[in-house]
């Protein structure tokens, strides 16, 4: 039989990691009603804390993966679990609306922004030579198995209103991680004596990562903002986030709650859409080694536009909102296989990861304006119809940008 190659057991290992970090994200999305219940806090201060942790989620995503150049994969991988689990468990003392921001948001934010996508960006193309589109895919689709897998089971542990018991979840979890990338996780496939998985013994070496250290994201980033189509995807990452992560994973929860929905069965409906996020974001990567990456996006942003357009519209109920669920979890991360595949053929495969990692960052502004937008929203207005709305608009407009666009290499 043939070996295996060892990148499928780094894939794994970082799948596994994405998955742990993606049930962080999507926790205070449950939190939300049972902190105010506890606590006495108010929607838009807890929406504040989700809020803060999207964002310096993606803050700290080009300097991780400028630390991934130096550092090295696994330290990183290792630093941002020790950050993640250390912030969830110090979080099961707090009592104070700043604890909440410093804990769930600051600390958690810094740790899982180092085990996002330009880990597995990273990953993909430091030991990947063919389908880079498809392994993208299968990686970001780990988000999706982290809703599918936490969701139900965090739900129903909050049922009572203690929030404690989720908080627990996260927190093993992450910690049990922590020694197994120890052990399995390596830097490159060169500290094995390999090759990348699919790549000839004669090929060339891909070319050296730039070098900088602690100024290396800056670099990379001066030079990235020349480019028009570095904000081309900037600003259809930050549609992205904003529709995603921000509104429907950080309100949907609470937005069927006002509307009558248990709070179980509206997280089966996020859990149903991980397990069609998981179809559509893998489906999308193998359309993104074969197709248009520009008319994917475009279909993918105009998809979204259309089904969040109807939500308001649609009886709350779980049989109402079923296809709601589907077509939209198809299209949660299908942006993001021919989002990098058009950031690797701009900016190279050296360079591309920590592009990508500033691209992502106007993913989580994105995400973070829509976490507090939407809460200031419903408490000003008592709904989010209005929050919903904005964001079915934003990404119809950004669906035709990216039809009208142009920008070489005209080939992608």
């Amino acid at each position: 039989m043939r070996r295996i190659h060892y990148a499928y057991v780094v894939l794994s290992v970082t799948f596994l990691a994405l998955l742990a970090a993606a049930g962080l994200r999507s926790a205070p999305g449950v939190l939300l009603t049972p902190l105010q219940l506890s606590f006495g806090w108010d929607r838009a201060t807890v929406s504040a804390g989700v809020a803060l942790g999207i964002f310096t989620n993606g803050l700290v995503g080009p300097f991780a993966a400028a630390l991934m150049q130096t550092w090295g994969l696994r330290r990183v991988l290792i630093g941002g679990l020790t950050l993640m689990a250390a912030a969830t468990f110090a979080s099961l003392l707090m009592s104070e609306p700043w604890q909440y921001l410093l804990t769930w948001g600051l600390v958690s934010g810094v740790g899982s922004g180092a085990v996002a996508g330009v880990l597995a960006a990273a990953v993909v193309n430091r030991w990947f030579a063919r389908r880079q589109g498809l392994m993208m895919g299968v990686m970001t689709a780990s988000t999706s198995m982290g809703s599918l897998v936490f969701l139900p089971t965090m739900a129903a542990l909050s049922q009572t209103g203690d929030w404690r018991p989720v908080v627990w979840l996260v927190s093993l979890t992450l910690a049990l991680l922590i020694p197994l990338s120890a052990l399995l996780m390596r830097d490159s496939p060169a500290e094995l004596g390999l090759r990348r998985e699919g790549e000839a013994a004669d090929a060339p070496d891909l070319p050296p990562a730039p070098r900088g250290r602690s100024l290396l994201a800056l670099t990379v980033l001066s030079r990235a903002v020349r480019v028009p189509t570095f904000w081309l995807l900037f600003a259809g990452f930050f549609v992205c986030g904003f529709t995603t992560n921000g509104l429907i994973g950080s309100h949907l929860i609470a937005y069927c709650g006002d509307q009558g929905m248990a709070p179980v069965q509206a997280a089966g409906l996020l859990s149903l859409m991980g397990l069609f996020d998981l179809i559509g974001g893998t489906a999308s990567g193998w359309l993104a080694d074969r197709y248009n990456a520009r008319r994917l996006l475009f279909a993918w942003f105009i998809l979204r536009g259309l089904s969040l357009l109807v939500l308001p519209l649609l009886p709350f109920d779980a049989v109402s909102l079923l296809p709601f669920a589907i077509l939209f979890g198809l299209n949660w991360i299908a942006t993001v296989p021919p989002t990098l595949k058009l950031t690797n053929a701009r900016f190279g495969q050296a360079e591309g990861p920590i592009v990508y990692g500033w691209i992502f960052t106007g993913h989580q502004a994105g995400a973070a304006a829509a976490a507090i937008g939407a809460g200031v929203i419903r408490q000003l207005s008592g709904g989010y119809a209005p929050a919903v709305w904005l964001g079915a608009g934003s990404a119809l407009a950004m669906g035709l940008v990216f039809l009208l666009w142009r920008d070489r290499p005209a080939t992608v």
